[in-house]
């Protein structure tokens, strides 16, 4: 089975240690992992801003990287979601048929990284250690677009060491939303503090989802009211093992598990927060929840 990374353009702007850490996974798994150096952007941005004229060239640079994979796997519900749901409107909207036809080939084969763990490859129990109680956030495009359901959790579950406890309110969206959170920041910034209020009321060491700019939004919240929470994307979670670092906590950033150093401000705060933050008017705090 010849298989491809799309690491998205958040991950490797950002968080490169996410798409280091499917490669790991995948690998111990005995999948062998290409990287089409050509991929750019799933095109969702434009997309969703109503650009899709603009969106045609990205779409044919995509199937185009990707042409001949049996599978194309990504670290993100939301960029899987793009791929499967808007590649063809584009390609529709573009008038050519030979986009068309390598959308209709490319999009079926694209899988969010726990479709591709459970349902191709069938494995729950990926062989990962992390000592430590983490709760689940499902992301909008994963689970309403991709209907993953409760592939995740049992990815969590057979984590030897792991405590997954419930998160109240989860399928209530973060508030970061893409654009929104830029458009409509007061209303992002609120809607992540009520995710923040609920992530702390489970006492949960470590929040984890499957997408890293719902991670980047609730993330940003935690670390501004120092609660200690960490941040993880879940493939990094499942590629941690006792012989990485005894499966001690770790940083975003990294494959192999180590202790993570005292909270701080994190280089990148959400756009909502920090737009909420800096201006004048009238905002959500996220710290209280209440209008300032």
């Amino acid at each position: 089975m010849r298989v491809a990374l799309m690491v998205t353009c958040v991950n490797d702007a950002m968080f490169p240690g996410t798409g280091q850490a499917v490669v790991t996974l995948l690998e111990r798994l005995g999948v062998e992992v290409d990287f089409p150096v050509a991929q750019t952007c799933c095109a969702q941005p434009m997309v969703n801003t109503g650009y899709l004229d603009e969106a045609v060239p990205v779409v044919r640079t995509f199937v185009d990287a990707f042409e001949g994979y049996d599978a194309i796997v990504t670290p993100s519900g939301s960029c899987a979601g793009s791929v499967r749901h808007q590649h063809s409107i584009v390609a529709r909207r573009s008038g050519d048929p030979a986009l068309a036809e390598a959308v209709a080939r490319t999009s079926p084969r694209t899988y969010e990284l726990t479709e591709f763990l459970v349902d191709v490859l069938g494995v729950t129990d990926v062989g990962a250690y992390f000592p430590h109680t983490v709760t689940y956030h499902p992301t909008c495009h994963s689970l309403r677009m991709l209907g993953v359901g409760d592939r995740p959790t049992r990815l969590l579950q057979a984590v030897r060491g792991l405590r997954l406890v419930e998160l109240p309110g989860a399928e209530e969206c973060c508030g970061f939303g893409g654009t929104f959170a830029v458009k409509n920041a007061d209303t992002s910034v609120a809607m992540g503090a009520d995710k923040a209020r609920h992530v702390r009321s489970t006492d949960a060491e470590v929040l984890v989802a499957g997408d890293n700019s719902c991670l980047l939004h609730i993330g940003g919240m935690l670390s501004r009211q120092q609660t200690g929470v960490r941040v993880m994307h879940l493939a990094e979670i499942l590629a941690s093992t006792e012989a990485g670092g005894q499966g001690t906590a770790t940083d975003p950033g990294a494959t192999t598990s180590r202790p993570l150093p005292p909270a701080e401000e994190p280089a990148a705060i959400s756009a909502a927060a920090s737009a909420a933050t800096s201006t004048g008017t009238p905002s959500y705090d996220p710290t209280s929840g209440a209008a300032r």
